[in-house]
This record gives C-alpha cells, structure tokens and sequence, in this order.
C-alpha cells in the first residue's frame, strides 16, 4: 500500500519540521511521499523530494489539510493510506508506516488509526490524548469513535466515501466530525498504543480562539451530524460539563459567544447519521450525547 504524509505548518518551527520529515524519510518499507502545506506562510527549507505548497491565507486546520489530501490527486487517490502529523510532532520508531500497511491490510473495514501522542522528554500521554472516555491506560489500544487530528493514518478510500474535513471549522472537532461520517458509512476506527508520535505536553487553551472555537464547532457538529432528538441532548450534556469545569469569566463569556455564533451561522451540509450508527457508537462505549 502507497503512503504519503500530509504536514502543515505556519512556518515558525523549522527546525521541528525538518526533524519530523527526517523521521517520515526513516520509516521502513516503500518510501512515503511528504507533502508540507504553508498555511499562509512561506514554508522553510526541506529536504529534497519533498513537496510544498504555500497558501497566501490561513485556512486553518482543516483547511490546509484538505489542500494537502488534494496535492495526492482528489481525495488522495494517488495513495492508499495517508498520515497527518503535527509539524512539531515526530515519529518515534521507523515502523509506523509499515504498521499502518499491516493494520490496514489486514482489517479491510478499517478506515482511520490513531496514534499515541507521547512527550518526547518523560513519555507521558496525556488522558485528553486518548480518544475515549476510559482514557487512564494509554497503553491500551482499542476501538474507538474519533482521532486526535495532527498523530493519525487515514485510508483515502474513507475520504472518498465521505469527503475531507470540514473546511468551515477552521479548527477544534474537525476530526469528530469526520469520524462521525466515516463511521456512518462502514468505517472503523483503532487507537493504536505502539504507533507513537512525540510531541510536547501542551493545553489546548494556548490558542487564543481555543473556547469561542470549541463551543461553536460543538454545535455545528451536533447540527450537521446528529439525528434531532439527539441535538439538545448532546449539547445540553457539553454545557453542563463544561460549568462544572469552572472556566475563567472571560473564557466563559468566550465559550457562550460562541455557542450562540453556532446555532446563527451556517455550519455546512446536514446529514444526520443513521440510529443504528447511534448504537454502535454506543456499543462502543462513547453514545454520541457526551
């Protein structure tokens, strides 16, 4: 199976990305094809072989990596499985992709891998990094319902099936959303403790957009994939949890803000998933209302 990786970056950790395309360039088997998207920025010095492509705007998250599926031929199709990796991030062993191949060679159902994100300096995983709601081994790999969107392998045949990312969401629950779509059409979804990527220990919260961003994806989430009895339930659940989180005044007015901005604005196409993907996503320990 062909692999390519697709990296965005801001232009503002050369030195990280060069190490992160070092350790693409290292895995064993078929070499796989890079390509760095500039989202917005020049994109610095690579190695050679390595393709780029400079946006003269920010796209955000999912927008850049849609450009980098698309740099593979429409939905990638000029490769079977492609990786999305954090331009910070670095592959710990030089067998991910080969496992990747194994994984996706032997499970013909399965759609989408996510990686186990550890901290280069003491090996720690964070529990926000393991995709499921019991999170306290990270060891464990599994089933599971979503991905963490800059350590994961995608089969293009997904993308194909149900389009890229969410444009719109310029970043937060992009990768929700597309699991939630791929799961509605067949797809399964692993984490995977042995294919590890490195990154620092960081709080989402760095990022200045992080709760506006957050409470209104959540909402176009609900609206653009839920059946309508679940809408109310789901977000009903996320108020609630993130009150008894007990946010800063001003993170708090940032999240109603954009709470409200998402039942006002357009969120995309609706296609409510299917009840019986309802029971899966259940079956598998995480109903989609929390």
């Amino acid at each position: 199976m062909k692999v390519g990786a697709v990296i965005i970056t801001m232009g503002n950790r050369p030195d990280e990305l060069r190490a992160l395309l070092d350790s693409v360039a290292k895995q064993d088997g078929d070499q796989v094809q890079a390509v760095v998207v500039g989202n917005g920025s020049p994109v610095p010095d690579v190695p050679e072989g390595v393709r780029t492509v400079e946006l003269p705007e920010n796209l955000g998250i999912p927008g850049g990596r849609n450009v980098g599926i698309e740099a593979f031929g429409p939905s990638g199709r000029d490769v079977d499985i492609l990786l999305f990796l954090d331009d910070d991030g670095l592959l710990a062993q030089h067998d991910t992709a080969e496992l990747c191949r194994q994984a996706f060679e032997a499970d013909p159902k399965l759609g989408i891998i996510s990686f186990r994100i550890a901290d280069p300096d003491t090996g720690e995983t964070q529990r926000r990094h393991v995709p499921r709601l019991r999170a306290s081994d990270p060891m464990r790999s599994s089933r599971v319902t979503t991905f963490l969107g800059g350590a994961n392998a995608v089969r293009t045949q997904v993308l194909a099936d149900v389009g890229g990312l969410p444009d719109e969401f310029f970043y937060a629950h992009e990768e929700t959303d597309l699991a939630w779509r791929a799961l509605d059409a067949g797809w399964m979804i692993d984490y995977r403790s042995d294919m590890v990527l490195y990154h620092p220990t960081t709080a989402p919260s760095r990022h200045a957009v992080y709760h506006r961003m957050v409470a209104r994806n959540r909402v176009w989430l609900a609206r653009r994939n839920l059946p309508a009895l679940l809408v109310p339930v789901y977000l009903g659940v996320w108020m609630l949890l993130t009150l008894l989180r007990r946010p800063s005044r001003p993170a708090l007015k940032a999240w109603f803000g954009g709470f409200r901005e998402g039942w006002s604005t357009p969120c995309g196409p609706r296609k409510p998933m299917k009840w019986r993907t309802v029971w899966r996503l259940t079956r598998l320990g995480r109903p989609p209302v929390i």
